[in-house]
């Protein structure tokens, strides 16, 4: 559609950042993922064009080599994940009432729009590939420090199923990757080591806040309220020896609500926090830990029209949605009560389930247009977890 205008296509490749989790039993590895796709932007009448997705993971591999300093493992992934492209403005709002007056600055197309929550992750999605690794030695450390390559093809296996506006967008979710990285992992010959370990959970909460001063502008400009506080949904991860702790914490906060008969909005915030601590007690298969983290944080605002014109009619006729968005450091105290519940007789694989309490302080203004929302930011809050650790 673009080269029948003269237009320069969209670059065909996009950057990656995620973080995911394995542990390897005998031959077989198991492990989650979590990836953030953005692909390169391009400009255009004032108006800037952009994709991005996200995905989650579940993988099964098979290594080929004996536990050691090298590995090479062939594996498959299946999992669920999200696509938003967009074509905005490329000068942002300054005013936030002239903003909610007129907020047509473009358009925005989402599928499983996880601003509204991380539960709307849907479709299917696999890869297929192998990753290679080399554990180098960390002086006084029963971890070693990892450095993974990972060569493979993602796809879509479901016709259809990326297909927004009337036009599908499945090679957004297809094509084959490079990824590098590097992690911490506990070698085999210390993965018995009772006081080294890494855990995986899924949490979920609560956190105490509303956007109370937001909600006046929204029904100033003579749109409805987002009603409630907003719940997060993410993954932790969590390392341990003897008593210190470290790790990272990656998660979703979602308010969602229709904002006129014609309209719908949803505020959004992504957390992404580096943590370390203390195991302060230990009784049993229970635990109290104290953890600090410090981080990235954003918030984004989106108010969309529900009905859209199909392409190439909606590129013409652009100005349905609008979009705010600000970034900025987070940081919290956090205390958490820990139960582990071992399910081999063996004590291979502990069930860990926590409780955590802590106070997220926002290290930054957080503006939407000229509106501080460091407050709606800074909030106590409550989470629940469930994973293993082995």
């Amino acid at each position: 559609m673009l080269s029948d205008r003269g237009l320069s296509p969209l670059r065909n490749r996009y950057h990656t950042l995620g973080l995911g989790y394995q542990n390897r039993l005998n031959d077989f590895v198991f492990g989650a993922e979590l990836y953030h796709n953005r692909g390169n932007q391009s400009d255009l009448d004032g108006y800037r064009l952009g994709h991005r997705s996200s995905r989650f993971l579940l993988n099964v591999g098979y290594a080929f080599t004996e536990e050691s300093r090298f590995q090479l493992i062939h594996y498959m992934s299946l999992g669920v994940g999200f696509l938003n492209f967009q074509m905005l403005k490329a000068t942002e709002a300054q005013n936030l009432p002239d903003f909610l007056a007129n907020p047509e600055r473009g358009f925005i197309l989402r599928e499983n729009d996880i601003q509204r929550g991380t539960m709307r992750y849907g479709d299917f999605l696999t890869e297929i590939g192998f990753q290679l690794s080399y554990d180098f030695d960390l002086p006084g450390r029963k971890e070693a420090l990892a450095v993974i390559a990972k060569l493979g093809y993602a796809f879509s296996p479901i016709e259809g199923k990326w297909t927004m506006s009337g036009m599908s967008f499945q090679n957004a979710q297809s094509g084959a990757f490079l990824r590098v990285g590097a992690g911490l992992t506990i070698p085999d010959r210390n993965f018995f080591y009772k006081d080294a370990s890494m855990s995986f959970q899924l949490v979920s909460g609560i956190h105490f806040t509303k956007p109370n001063t937001f909600n006046s502008q929204l029904i100033e400009a003579g749109l409805e309220p987002l009603e409630g506080m907003p719940r997060n949904l993410g993954l932790k991860i969590t390392g341990e020896n003897e008593k210190l702790l470290y790790g990272v914490e990656v998660f979703n906060l979602a308010m969602d609500g229709d904002a006129n008969s014609l309209k719908s909005h949803s505020l959004n915030s992504l957390r992404i926090y580096a943590n370390g601590g203390w195991k302060l007690i230990e009784y049993r298969n229970m635990a109290i830990h104290g953890m600090g983290g410090i981080g990235y944080g954003n918030i984004r605002y989106t108010l969309s029209t529900d009905e859209k014109p199909d392409f190439p009619e909606l590129f013409q006729q652009r100005d349905y949605d609008g979009y705010l968005k600000n970034s900025g450091l987070m940081a919290k105290p956090e205390l958490s009560f820990e139960y582990a519940y071992p399910i081999t007789k063996r004590k291979l694989i502990d069930l860990v389930f926590t409780t955590s309490v802590g106070y997220e302080l926002a290290l930054a203004n957080y503006r939407l247009a000229e509106l501080d929302m460091a407050g709606f930011m800074t909030a106590p809050y409550v989470s629940f977890g469930f994973g293993i650790r082995p």
